[in-house]
């Protein structure tokens, strides 16, 4: 089931919180505003806590899908929070 088209795409399933966000947040930073970023995540703390950081940066996140494999993926958009 394909969610929607990322511009780019990271793995985070082998890093430990707080780098998870660190390495999401510097992702972001290499895209433009309204660019999507896929980001294959963990459960537990990385799939409850990276969400909500994202969309207190200002961030908009689309879906999170659960994978066969136990791991998630997540499609956030840059800078999606608008007025």
């Amino acid at each position: 089931m394909n969610v929607g088209k990322a511009e780019a795409g990271i793995d985070i399933t082998s890093v430990v919180c707080p780098m998870t966000f660190v390495k999401t947040k510097v992702a972001l930073e290499e895209l433009n505003d309204g660019d999507v970023l896929e980001v294959r995540l963990n459960g537990g703390e990385p799939v409850q806590n990276i969400p909500r950081s994202l969309k207190d940066e200002g961030h908009r996140v689309t879906s999170i899908e659960k994978l066969e494999d136990g791991t998630y993926r997540l499609l956030v958009v840059k800078g999606g929070l608008s007025a």
